[in-house]
Order: C-alpha cells, then structure tokens, then sequence
C-alpha cells in the first residue's frame, strides 16, 4: 500500500471533477486497510472510502486521506436446489459480479445490471433499477468500524434499507467500511419485466427465450440508450430519486396532468423525477461544459472542465423549478463531498 499526497481525483470520479485531495491510497486487502486507518490517525487526518467514483459529486477539495477500495474475490458459501449464498469482496466492480451470476445462472440481480460503482457500495444507496432493488437478494455484510477496526456482521435489518437509503448513509455515515456482501441468489428464476421499457426492449427479438440474459441484455440495451458513457462525458448516472407522494397529491397532480406517469408503491406514488425534470424544460440544457443530458433528464453531464459546484448549482435550480411546478422536492440520488 502506497500513500500519495497532493493528488488530483479527476482519475478517480465518473464525473471527472478535478478537485485535489491531501491524501490518497489504493487497497487491496483487510490488512491494506487497517494500515490506512493506522497511518491516518497518526496523521491526524480525516478519512475518507471510495468505491468507484460513480455515485459522487465532488464540490471542493478533500481534506484527508482517501481511501479508494479494490479488494476482490467471489467465493460461494452455501448452496441448495433453489439458491446460492455468493460472498462478494466489497472492491468488485458492480456490474461484473452481475456477469458472473448470469454466467452461472443465478438469477436475482440481472435487472441491476450495467450500473456502475462497486459492488461494496451497494448496500449503502440499497440499489434499484426496473423493479429491483439490492435488499430483495441482500442476506448480509461484513464491516469494519474505522476507529475501533472491529469487524461486525450486518444482516437485511440491521442495514435499514429505504429508498436508495440505508444505515450507512445515516447514522453509521463514515463509521465503517464494508469488507464483503453476500447476496441470496436464485436458481429457480422470476423475471422481473413489468417495470419500465424492458418488455418492449425484449419484445424487439421475438425469438429470443426469455432468461435471465435476455433480461439482462435488455436492461443493458436501454441503459445505453439514454445514458451517456462516462468515460466520454462525464456523469454519474441518475442525479436524482423518484420522488414518492401521497396518493391525494397524485390525485391533484393527475387531473391536472392526465399523462402523468406513475408506480404505486404501498400507500404512496412514485412520479419519475425524469418525467418532472422534462415537463420544466430542462432536458438538453446547457451552459458552458455542463448541463442536462439530452437523452435523459436525470442525468447531469460535465462536457468538459465544470466544477462540481457549476453541476450542484444547476442541480439547485432543477429541484427548485420542479419545487414551483408541483410541489414536489426532488432530493439527490448522488453523494456530496
């Protein structure tokens, strides 16, 4: 393990905002770990965990050391006739630990497929996409508490996962870092294609069985249709979450808007935040190298050298124009440093 000071992140977030950090290192194993932590306090430095730099907006620079995670390895822990128990080390890259089920036919995940970010950092936003999030596969985690280096087990209710929300965005915020997730896989298969655009993207190749692949391939296919590569434009997928209203408000709202696209969910509706964006006229706005990506409202975009402040400033207004129009707060979807 090697510590760098004085280092730029623009590498290290899809966004690509060029902030500096006083501190950096790369680790690849629990030990790697407990010797950040160790050189950090003796530094008496702040300490910070990264996954892979997708689901953050850097707006300044980052006081302490960074630790970005690449601990790997897969290992099966148990296994019957209808599910597999998978231990994932938390440094795998999301959307490769999906590969790998679909590869060996476990079923559960293929929905959440192509979203980036790593595999540790899952449990923290409890991911979703197309009817799916990561708490219906969850079985449990290992983590380490930063200050004592104790490692604890956290099972689907210690977490307390919500709406791209969980314990470790609140108050466990910065107190652990997540070795290992398990996830409960299925090999007896549900597919899951109610939810969004992904029967139509599978009713474009008639022929083809429906499988976990096929799902997979179809959640793929429209991803890349509405989201840019972050590799060519920075982003970090979807900036906001779909905001759940009361079903009087919706009431309100539908007659108002009769076209209003809506997913009930128990006593309350989720509206598409990219439905809203677009009904205020932001979709393909922008301004010098930042903006609203063209294809999708969500997506906030750096063309080329905009500071994280520039994309949070426009995020600000986003939410205050959908504020003004329908009474409804987005909140962001994206992390803040």
């Amino acid at each position: 393990m090697k510590i760098q000071l004085h280092i730029s992140l623009r590498p290290y977030n899809t966004m690509h905002i060029d902030v500096n950090s006083n501190a950096f290192c790369v680790i690849h194993t629990e030990s790697d770990l407990v010797s950040a932590i160790d050189w950090c306090y003796q530094q008496n430095m702040p300490l910070h965990i990264l996954g892979g730099g997708s689901n953050v907006l850097f707006t300044k620079d980052v006081e302490g050391l960074l630790i970005m995670n690449k601990m790997k390895g897969i290992q099966i822990v148990s296994e019957d006739e209808h599910f597999v128990c998978v231990k994932f080390m938390s440094g795998e890259i999301w959307h490769e630990c999906v590969m790998w089920c679909i590869e060996h036919n476990y079923g559960g995940i293929e929905n959440l497929s192509l979203i980036p970010g790593t595999i540790g950092a899952a449990p923290i936003q409890n991911i979703g996409a197309y009817g799916v999030e990561l708490k219906d596969v969850f079985q449990q985690l290992e983590a380490m508490e930063l200050e004592s280096r104790v490692k604890n087990i956290f099972t689907v209710d210690d977490c307390k996962f919500g709406y791209r929300e969980s314990v470790f965005k609140q108050e466990l915020s910065g107190k652990f870092c997540i070795l290992s997730v398990t996830l409960k896989l299925s090999k007896v298969h549900t597919y899951h294609t109610t939810y969004g655009n992904i029967q139509d993207e599978l009713n474009k190749q008639p022929t083809a069985q429906l499988s976990i692949k096929s799902i997979s391939d179809a959640v793929i296919a429209i991803r890349q249709s509405k989201l840019p590569n972050p590799v060519q434009i920075g982003n970090a997928g979807s900036f906001f979450k779909n905001p759940l209203i009361s079903k009087a408000h919706f009431t309100t709202l539908k007659n108002q808007y009769p076209a209003i696209p809506n997913y009930p969910d128990k006593d309350k509706v989720k509206i598409p935040a990219a439905w809203l964006i677009e009904q205020c006229h932001w979709k393909g706005f922008r301004e010098g190298d930042y903006g609203v990506h063209a294809k999708q409202a969500l997506c906030l975009v750096n063309y080329a050298n905009a500071t994280g402040l520039q994309i949070y400033e426009l995020s600000a207004r986003i939410i205050t124009s959908v504020q003004q129009a329908f009474n409804i707060t987005l909140e962001r979807e994206v992390n803040i440093w």
